[in-house]
């Protein structure tokens, strides 16, 4: 989807993301189905209760009691959000959060992501861990920072990753911020929109026709597109062509004996 509401009007203030003009948004989807989700400020320093936050949202979902095939991310901050991240913890901790952004990028479920305002530290790698990303037009995107130097986390792998490396150096090195426009621009968010979680409202309702462990598998085939060979990849790409073929025939049966 092109990024839309962007312009040199559309700086102004951060939007209240606990409100929108959709009145089934913020719990429910636009469908009246309940959404999951979390809150994530770029204030927080890392901590076992984040990382629990994270992993108790994966649980939920992958036990199966979610309503919708998709969870809501709202992640903010603020003009004044300090950039020092993780805080002061140590590497142990910082592995375990790793791990737990890495379970949610793999979640059987779609991920959306509602940004808004100065978002970097926790915030800004939740994002980058999501499946559709949706920003304010007050959006402002940057890595944190430790000792005044960029956090050399795997937010960098993963902005390397979808960005290219030239892309992604002035971000990852010089610590530079990304705005709305060029977030939408670098493909850092999908869609740029003034009633961000209507927005997001709207994406949960287009996710209930898809078949999450399906997506999951094409969520995979693109992590391993950029570092699998193609003759290595064929094998799990035709496997999964496979899978897609069977289930459009039984599909079809029941049709054609009715």
């Amino acid at each position: 989807m092109s990024p839309s509401n962007t312009g040199p009007g559309s700086s102004g203030n951060r939007a209240d993301l606990s409100d929108s003009a959709d009145p089934g948004v913020d719990g429910l989807g636009a469908d009246g189905l309940a959404v999951d989700g979390l809150d994530v400020d770029s204030g927080r320093p890392l901590s076992e209760a984040l990382i629990a936050e994270v992993g108790a949202l994966c649980d939920r979902v992958e036990a199966g009691t979610a309503a919708n095939p998709a969870v809501v991310l709202r992640l903010t901050g603020g003009p004044a959000t300090p950039r020092q991240w993780p805080g002061g913890t140590g590497v142990h901790l910082v592995n375990k959060w790793e791990r737990a952004l890495r379970r949610l990028e793999r979640l059987s479920a779609v991920t959306i992501a509602v940004a808004d305002g100065r978002c970097t530290g926790p915030a800004l790698e939740v994002l980058l861990s999501c499946d559709y990303r949706i920003g304010t037009p007050a959006l402002r995107l940057a890595l944190g920072t430790t000792g005044g130097e960029p956090w050399p986390g795997m937010a960098l792998h993963r902005l390397a990753n979808q960005l290219g490396v030239a892309r992604a150096r002035r971000l990852v090195l010089f610590g530079a911020e990304a705005d709305a426009a060029e977030a939408a621009r670098l493909g850092l968010v999908d869609e740029i929109a003034d009633d961000a979680m209507g927005a997001a409202a709207a994406r949960t309702t287009l996710a209930r026709g898809l078949s999450t462990a399906e997506l999951a598998v094409r969520r995979r085939l693109l992590f391993d597109a950029t570092t699998t060979s193609f003759e290595d990849a064929l094998g799990t790409h035709l496997a999964a062509c496979d899978r897609t073929l069977r289930r459009g025939r039984d599909h079809a049966e029941p049709a054609a004996a009715s």
